[in-house]
């Protein structure tokens, strides 16, 4: 019996859902019974969801107030959050740009640090009042050679030039200056001009190169803060001078 109950299967037509007819074309697709079913569930949920939406709206007390009322405008007939947008980028592509800004805070810093050791080697620094005191001591065997001592007679330079010290020439060289051709004032006048600038110039870079290790310190903190899967605690807030300061949940390394 089970042959042929499986034969007859096989030889039996095959069912087809009926078709919309050629003549009728022109009204589009033929709705089934299971197209019809699923519309009418969807009908039936958004009819059910009116009714509780209006039962709401008659049970709502209208002197009550809520926040929403004035966070909150219809765009497009959907309420949304005022100054609410979609972002931009994407968390990665916002990790990158700052990366790239960090980077280059620290390309300029480096060559403000360059560039102040490069004025420091010319200059010398010296007219720094923090620079270290040498002295230069002289030995001698008698006390009276100490009281009779001549600085300037010992070294062989003018006595006027005995306290530089850098560039303290001696008689011979100063004759050959002379001999070469005297320095007027004007010209003493312009290198100390000079020499003025360039140490105003080295206090500006390095107030500069101070503002970029702050914005540096920032950027990084920063940076640590846009993970917001680590825990921390707030220490200290941010100031001109400083960046905050942040203490992050020991987690162990496996």
């Amino acid at each position: 019996m089970a042959s042929l109950r499986k034969a007859g299967k096989s030889g039996a037509r095959s069912y087809k859902e009926r078709s919309q007819p050629s003549s009728r074309a022109h009204l589009g697709f033929l709705e089934k019974k299971k197209d019809y079913k699923e519309r009418a569930e969807d009908f039936q949920r958004k009819q059910n969801t009116l009714k509780v939406l209006k039962r709401k709206a008659l049970n709502r007390n209208p002197d009550e107030f809520y926040f929403n009322m004035v966070k909150t405008q219809k765009v497009d007939g959907v309420h949304q959050e005022k100054g609410e947008t979609e972002p931009v980028h994407t968390e990665a592509e916002l990790k990158l740009m700052f990366s790239q800004d960090q980077r280059y805070v620290t390309m300029k810093r480096t060559s403000e640090l360059n560039k102040i050791e490069r004025l420091k080697s010319n200059l010398h620094l010296m007219d720094n009042d923090t620079a270290p005191k040498n002295k230069h001591t002289v030995f001698v065997d008698t006390d009276k050679e100490v009281k009779e001592f001549d600085a300037a007679n010992y070294f062989g330079t003018h006595p006027s030039l005995v306290n530089r010290r850098h560039n303290r020439p001696t008689l011979d060289s100063l004759k050959n200056m002379e001999i070469r051709g005297n320095l007027n004032e004007e010209d003493l006048k312009a290198v100390s001009k000079q020499k003025q600038q360039r140490y105003q110039e080295l206090v500006k870079r390095i107030e500069r190169e101070k503002e970029l290790h702050v914005i540096q310190q920032k950027m990084e903190m920063k940076k640590h803060l846009m993970d917001k899967k680590e825990k921390r605690t707030k220490l200290q807030g941010e100031t001109k001078t400083s960046a905050p300061v942040y203490r992050w949940r020991h987690k162990r390394k496996r």
